[in-house]
């Protein structure tokens, strides 16, 4: 690649990583309703026009940054997984992860979001959730297999799994009483899974 593209691939990719970090820290503290490209490209130090080039509107920057952070997500999560031993283990990390991200970022809950976007862009969004779920259906299978997980409706068992580990409330503590209200919750979880007597 040229020295000029590839200067202009990584000039582009820092104004999409100032963006991101711009649009995080306002998700955090103020939720996505209260988002604005020029309020984003403030506090990215960016120029608007610059940062329409990138998002024509905020629900592109969402999908974009919502598609970047679950890649991201999903490697690191990979990475944890691997080294984890037996499924048990391996749901103790996965549930961990999930409520650490949970208490990090603030998008609305799934209806909320829906009716925040176009259809398309919430499916878009939605679809990142597919490869996590995946994590979960293969952790779950095969605690199933080696006796350490209940066998029976693995995919009720899933869906109450996601379900246990999507809500707010759990993490909505002082941040002194997060490490003891996410491992009861990780304890909570893996009850939840155990196979019945």
């Amino acid at each position: 690649m040229p020295k000029v593209m590839g200067s202009l691939a990584t000039h582009r990719e820092q104004v999409r990583e100032r963006v991101f970090a711009a649009l995080r820290e306002q998700l955090y503290h103020r939720g996505f309703e209260t988002v604005t490209l020029s309020g984003i490209a403030a506090a990215a130090g960016v120029g608007r026009t610059a940062l329409y080039n990138h998002f024509p509107d905020r629900q592109a920057l969402l999908v974009a940054f919502v598609e970047a952070e679950a890649a991201r997500y999903v490697d690191d999560l990979d990475a944890a997984l691997a080294t984890a031993d037996g499924p048990r283990e391996r749901l103790a990390v996965f549930a961990r992860m999930q409520l650490r991200r949970l208490a990090e970022f603030h998008l609305p809950p799934g209806q909320a979001l829906a009716g925040a976007l176009d259809p398309q862009a919430y499916r878009r969004i939605a679809a990142h959730a597919d490869p996590i779920g995946d994590r979960l259906a293969t952790i779950l299978a095969d605690g199933a297999a080696d006796g350490s997980m209940a066998a029976d409706a693995p995919a009720v068992l899933a869906a109450m799994v996601s379900a246990a580990l999507s809500g707010r409330r759990i993490v909505e503590v002082p941040p002194a009483e997060l490490d003891s209200t996410v491992e009861a919750a990780v304890s909570a979880v893996l009850r939840m899974v155990a196979p019945s007597n």
